[in-house]
């Protein structure tokens, strides 16, 4: 059996729908699908996620949404309209967000999370619903009946292991499922999202519960590749990785799938395959426990920018016990959380997200740190960038590490920070946001362009 998931850009039109049709009902082991919001059609238009949370602010601040809720409504309509559904449909949509929107909104946060959740919910009825009109067996399935529970936190909602046990029973329903991704609700009954792109960790959750043969992630690209292709063109595709691989890329940077939606398929070992709706026939990439590393040391590479680091110098700082403890503990207490600690004998650095951080917030954690932990020297740079590269060879190959920090001298890139994880599977280098696009490169050419004689 096999749970198969579709994106945004997949269920963009009525147009693309019907491709979705085709896929699934080409194999009668995709027995499960879930489903996004509706995407863009077209690179100005807006995701129905996004009108959503437009229209729950405007809510919140007591003014009228009616552009925003006949924007939604109208998105539906017209993938209705494309594919000849009847208007029932639509009045349920309707009539359901109509609901939501009159809901307590005492509470920001959950108003918000209830709303941005019917994008999904409604797209499962209007999907159920076209394939009923081409004769299948299909149901659309609520996730309260179905059992999966959530912890409650707004925006950022974890599965809760009795969540496994009651979805197995999905197994025995008959016709295709059709599941809304991106939420689920409290043991209280209220709904909680995932964080975004969260249909990914929906889909994901149904096979490790379901205990699936493959989940297809269907999204619009024919493979994972091993560099962004608006940096480099036609970068190498990967027809293999491990979750490790793809948890590291997908941090770093690569958006193909969410990086915590391999949790649960990689704790039921369950392997996933990323392929294109728009050419289904394409083999795309398999991510799996483990691979034959025949492609030398790196698998890809990936990168990020957004982040500033917190430089923190004190002599003899590794004779003071607690010294870690404290640091991030001031960070803590701004509610800050940290990506990277790359540190010396006498020094440590905190890399952070930016957004973080305002400039009194900044200047406050410096003023703490500099008093309370008596350092010598803390200083902040900002507007830097991460850049991962990501191979399971790395631990196996001589040399990998000196081959980046040359081709980086090579291409005057000045290289800010240098991190190796403990797994030995990835290293990062921190490097200036101008710098970003040399980089990376500079470093797909060492590790993926063969040299000429």
């Amino acid at each position: 059996m096999k749970v198969v998931k579709f994106g945004g850009s997949s269920l963009a039109s009525g147009k693309q729908l019907e491709k979705v049709f085709q896929i699934v009902t080409a194999d009668p082991e995709r027995k499960v699908v879930v489903v996004s919001a509706p995407g863009k059609r077209y690179a100005e238009d807006t995701k129905v996620t996004d009108l959503l949370i437009e229209c729950a602010e405007l809510c919140l601040q007591n003014k009228n949404p009616k552009v925003q809720l006949d924007n939604v409504l109208g998105r539906y309509a017209s993938i209705a309209e494309e594919l000849r559904l009847s208007d029932a449909v639509i009045r349920e949509i309707h009539d359901d967000l109509l609901t939501r929107m009159a809901s307590d909104k005492s509470k920001p946060d959950r108003f918000i999370d209830l709303l941005k959740a019917s994008g999904e919910d409604n797209n499962a009825k209007l999907v159920a619903a076209y394939f009923q009109s081409q004769g299948i067996e299909a149901h659309y399935v609520d996730p309260k009946e179905a059992g999966l529970l959530v912890s409650d936190e707004p925006g950022n909602a974890q599965a809760l292991p009795e969540s496994y046990e009651r979805l197995f029973s999905l197994n025995e329903r008959s016709g295709i499922q059709v599941f809304p991704g991106f939420f689920g609700y409290s043991l209280s009954g209220e709904v909680f999202t995932f964080s975004r792109s969260g249909s990914d960790i929906t889909g994901s959750i149904l096979a490790n519960a379901l205990k699936a043969d493959l989940y297809e992630n269907f999204t619009d690209v024919d493979a994972v590749y091993s560099v962004n292709p608006s940096i480099v063109q036609k970068p190498k595709e990967i027809k293999e990785l491990t979750y490790r691989e793809m948890r590291e890329l997908s941090y770093a940077g690569f958006t193909v799938l969410h990086d915590e939606a391999l949790v649960p398929a990689f704790r039921a070992g369950i392997p996933v395959n990323i392929k294109n709706t728009n050419n289904p026939a394409a083999p795309g990439t398999l991510i799996v426990n483990e691979r034959d590393n025949t492609n030398g040391p790196v698998i890809g590479i990936a990168s990020d920018k957004g982040f500033c680091s917190i430089y923190v110098s004190k002599y003899l700082m590794n004779r003071e016990i607690g010294f870690g403890r404290k640091l991030l503990g001031v960070l803590e207490d701004y509610g800050l959380s940290y990506e990277h600690t790359p540190s010396g004998i006498d020094d440590v650095s905190v890399i952070l997200r930016e957004n973080q951080l305002d400039e009194k917030v900044m200047v406050e954690v410096i003023d703490r740190i500099k008093n309370e932990l008596q350092a010598d020297e803390v200083k902040v740079a900002h507007s830097l960038s991460l850049i991962m590269v990501v191979g399971e060879g790395m631990r196996r190959n001589v040399g990998t590490m000196a081959r980046a920090s040359k081709a980086l001298a090579n291409a005057s890139v000045n290289i800010e920070m240098i991190n190796q994880g403990s797994s030995e599977v990835s290293m990062m280098f921190g490097v200036k946001e101008v710098d970003e696009k040399r980089a990376v490169k500079a470093l797909y050419e060492e590790f993926f362009v063969p040299v000429t004689v």
